[in-house]
């Protein structure tokens, strides 16, 4: 297949999914339309109420990434310096958790590695709004790549082969907020690819066998984040016309009086007869006592609205967010009384942080990839590299602190592993070998001198 059909081909593919991509950009950002909502209810809120949104989708992303991060690399069984310092300046420490919440929000993401203009390795996260992949059907292994933007008015897009890289232009200019056409490419130029590989990863946020471009980890609570958001409505609009109590009153004559226009003149009707407007006898204003002359009057107000069912309805939906997400009830914002203990907090995490260790396995292979594609740019070929993780577990450093001292203490773990399950990264470790090298050195040069033995 030509360079061109392949880039034809995967601009299909992202105009195919632009639209679903913009929906749960929508939910994760909290600006998705109302759903559910009657026509009465939007006629009685008119242009008060446009948008009312409990954002829950993004709190069930965020609290998963969060609590993923990568703190190093291992290259048999030993820290690899090379790969994290590219890493680091290439400013992945924050880009891997923007890589995260891309694959949890949209179902996948895209890592690129190549070299900026010193040679030196640069890897950079790419939205699935931009990057598409080819995948061979057996193997599964990215065949081809391309990214497609915008700019000068013009569309540009980069073909990613494991030979070439190829550069094209636009036939046409791209109005503003107009589709990129997915024909009409003329070539620009080419660009030798000496790793030999597609410099493309796809960390894709896995369901089904079947799903290949990944499922948004949002998807089991999108209907629910809808009906919270109908009740939420319905609460407003009812707190608006039925929770301030309706006056009503009888055997009180009306009165009449002529509607005037801005300048003060009667208005008529079509036969040139004044309109008449029914005058309110009593004043809205706080504090003043209505009374009324008439003997046969009498006043009264229908009950205000009772606003309790829809608390109910809205816990309801939330315990339903709960069960599908996994997340604890103090994420959700459901507070009891009784502050929970540090042991119920873990307890309540359990489920999330089963989740946290699951997205761990599915992103740990394509990190690795990222991590030799990097090497391959530094001149290595290592068969194998293992990716460090933070623990995603709640738990205080002073716990922690205690269970591996005596993990170490009992000879269960070396000290180094052990400084790893604190938490510090394979750099930190390294400086503390060194730190207590020094330490120990210093010991015996002011150590005082030993005695030489005596002949006795």
């Amino acid at each position: 297949m030509s360079v061109v059909k392949i880039l034809e081909g995967l601009s299909r593919r992202l105009d195919e999914t632009s639209h679903r991509l913009t929906q749960l950009d929508q939910y994760y950002a909290g600006e998705q339309p109302l759903a559910f909502l009657s026509r009465e209810a939007k006629e009685a809120l008119g242009n008060r109420l446009t948008a009312l949104t409990v954002n829950y989708p993004r709190v069930v992303v965020d609290s998963i990434a969060e609590r993923l991060r990568v703190i190093g690399f291992s290259v048999n069984g030993e820290a690899d310096d090379q790969i994290w310092q590219a890493w680091e300046r290439s400013g992945m420490e924050d880009g891997q958790a923007v890589a995260h919440v891309e694959a949890l929000t949209l179902g996948r993401s895209y890592v690129l590695v190549w070299t900026d203009d010193s040679g030196a390795p640069s890897v950079t996260v790419e939205s699935p709004h931009e990057f598409a992949v080819v995948r061979d059907p057996v193997t599964r292994k990215v065949t081809a790549g391309a990214k497609r933007w915008v700019e000068d008015g013009r569309a540009r897009a980069l073909v990613f082969l494991p030979d070439k890289i190829h550069e094209y232009v636009s036939g046409a200019d791209v109005p503003t907020g107009g589709v990129i056409p997915a024909e009409g490419w003329n070539h620009a130029k080419s660009t030798p690819n000496p790793l030999g590989t597609v410099p493309v990863v796809q960390l894709t946020n896995r369901g089904r066998l079947l799903d290949h471009d990944g499922v948004s980890e949002m998807t089991p609570v999108l209907g629910l984040t809808d009906a919270i958001g109908k009740l939420m409505a319905d609460l407003m609009v009812a707190s608006e016309f039925g929770s301030r109590p309706r006056r009503w009153i009888t055997g009180l004559e009306v009165k009449e009086e002529d509607l005037l226009d801005a300048d003060g003149n009667p208005v008529v009707d079509a036969d040139g007869e004044p309109v008449k407007v029914a005058v309110n006898p009593f004043t809205g204003e706080a504090g003043r006592v209505w009374q009324v002359e008439e003997p046969e009057a009498r006043l009264g107000q229908f009950p205000s609205a009772d606003l309790g069912g829809f608390t109910s309805g809205v816990d309801l939906m939330l315990q339903g967010v709960a069960t599908v997400s996994g997340l604890p009830a103090h994420y959700l914002g459901v507070i009891n009384e009784q502050p929970p203990s540090a042991d119920a907090i873990r307890s309540a995490e359990a489920s999330l942080v089963a989740r946290c260790h699951a997205r761990m396995r599915t992103f740990t292979p394509e990190w690795a990839k990222v991590a030799q594609l990097i090497a391959a740019v530094q001149g290595e070929r290592p068969a194998r590299v293992e990716i460090i993780w933070d623990n995603p577990e709640t738990r205080t450093e002073a716990q922690t602190a205690d269970a591996v001292t005596k993990l170490v203490q009992a000879n269960i773990l070396p000290t180094e592993a052990g400084l790893a399950r604190l938490g510090y990264t394979p750099e930190q470790v390294e400086s503390f070998r060194a730190m207590r090298l020094r330490e120990s050195l210093d010991r015996q040069i002011v150590a005082p001198p030993t005695a030489l033995p005596t002949d006795e």
